[in-house]
């Protein structure tokens, strides 16, 4: 038996537009459910929920699939341009969307079976939604935030290299389920005129 998500993830690489549509607009339902319930408390700290974009925040939602799933959907949705992910990480990745407020990262690793995060990943969740990014204005500063008001420890240390030239941190914050989210902060950098 198939579960709604499973359904979904296959409708990414459907040849029918619609139905590629209505695929992603139920990952991206689900990714921001999810995350909405963990980070509900963020959007009262009037700094932080500025930093954010709040009232707007540009949000998209990482879901991880296997290489064969990767390169079906890629291909059904005319073969978008892979980001540039710094060698280090284990990913490769596209975006997915199909209006401003719908937007999907594609993801999967570059060693399947390896000890990368994606990797890591598809080996004990299967397919499904691996995190959920939030675009922010300043990544260093919503870390702080995070740790002093939220008790909410980075996953790195430091700010770190992301792909297409962002900079990102990750945080595992709890859901009321008991489990856990990835929520990543990224941060567009302005690139030097040249």
């Amino acid at each position: 038996m198939s579960s709604p998500l499973a359904t979904a993830i296959a409708g990414l690489s459907s040849p029918d537009l619609s139905t590629r549509q209505a695929a992603t607009t139920e990952i991206y339902q689900l990714g921001r459910a999810a995350a909405g319930i963990a980070v509900s408390a963020w959007w009262a700290d009037d700094e932080l929920s500025t930093l954010l974009l709040a009232p707007k925040p540009a949000i998209t939602v990482g879901l991880a699939v296997q290489r064969e799933t990767f390169n079906r959907i890629r291909i059904a949705n005319g073969t978008p341009r892979l980001a540039e992910v710094p060698p280090d990480q284990d990913a490769e990745e596209f975006e997915l969307h199909f209006s401003d407020e719908t937007l999907l990262d594609i993801l999967t690793t570059r060693e399947p079976g390896g000890s990368g995060a994606i990797a890591k990943y598809l080996a004990k969740f299967g397919e499904g939604v691996q995190q959920v990014e939030f675009r922010c204005a300043n990544v260093d500063r919503a870390t702080e935030i995070l740790k002093d008001k939220f008790g909410i420890a980075p996953v790195y240390a430091a700010t770190r290299p992301g792909a297409d030239g962002t900079r990102v941190n990750f945080f595992l914050v709890g859901s009321p389920d008991g489990g856990k989210v990835l929520i990543e902060l990224y941060q567009e950098l302005l690139k030097a005129q040249s």
